[in-house]
């Protein structure tokens, strides 16, 4: 029974191994080279960079002390709020893009009060707006449940010596969590970059200026130029390589230190 398990295991992993190599070796190394000097790329790879972490910051400022509310403050309709909360990370992004646009758009609800946010739409700030959205999910959630399994009793000792609630979350309850912290700020920043759905709706698909790694792909295999959109894919896959190692060595090291302690 044990060995038949190894099926499955060797076909999920043929599947992803052969998915990356059929995209690695997709171009030849001259072709790779001239796609990796294309200014078209260059400016997806930056855009992309400077929103995702734009809104890696946003959603951080968004996303603990939300996630430090639900976890600390009790309320009616605190169950259906958790819930409404994780939706974010069910629902397809091209829905909330959708849901999104109808709410800061021309002739959604917010445009009469924020009508400088609604003409900014189709622009990076768009692309920042779709990607904090997302991304704040992630970090509510992943600090949503640091904060609850922090030992009440730290909580009540700075409390007893005479600490506010801001000031028990900044010196106790963050300190005590940074390590799950730093976790889901990695992954917010993976899912930041790899946001396609909801930012080609809230910022359209416009070359060198909209134009994100995922959205590049798009716009490249729609237009038939296979070899850049294979090369913003490479690039890409490469970013999600790098934050999915750091993110291992990273758990890796606290537990590691979590067994020295004990």
């Amino acid at each position: 029974m044990v060995k038949l398990t190894l099926v499955p295991l060797g076909l999920l992993l043929s599947l992803v191994i052969g998915s990356l190599c059929a995209l690695i070796f997709q171009l030849d190394f001259p072709v790779l080279l001239s796609v990796l000097k294309d200014p078209e790329l260059h400016f997806a790879l930056f855009l992309s960079l400077a929103t995702a972490f734009v809104s890696l910051l946003l959603s951080l400022i968004i996303g603990i002390p939300a996630a430090w509310a639900m976890a600390r403050i009790q309320f009616s309709g605190k169950y259906i709020a958790n819930i409404l909360l994780d939706l974010p990370l069910v629902t397809p992004p091209l829905v909330v893009g959708i849901g999104l646009l109808l709410l800061l758009g021309h002739q959604g609800p917010l445009s009469g009060i924020l009508p400088q946010l609604t003409s900014m739409l189709f622009s990076p700030i768009g692309v920042v707006i779709a990607q904090t959205y997302v991304a704040s999910a992630i970090i509510f959630r992943t600090a949503n449940a640091a904060f609850l399994a922090i030992d009440p009793a730290y909580i009540s000792t700075g409390q007893n010596l005479g600490l506010t609630p801001l000031q028990t979350l900044c010196l106790v309850e963050i300190p005590l969590c940074w390590q799950a912290l730093l976790s889901g700020a990695i992954l917010a920043l993976a899912r930041a970059l790899g946001e396609f759905g909801a930012t080609l709706m809230l910022a359209g698909a416009v070359r060198l200026k909209t134009e994100t790694l995922p959205i590049a792909i798009y716009l490249n295999i729609a237009s038939g130029d296979f070899s850049l959109a294979i090369g913003c894919a490479l690039l890409l896959m490469l970013l999600a390589c790098v934050l999915l190692i750091a993110l291992r060595l990273f758990t890796r090291r606290d537990k590691e230190d979590g067994y020295a302690a004990n």
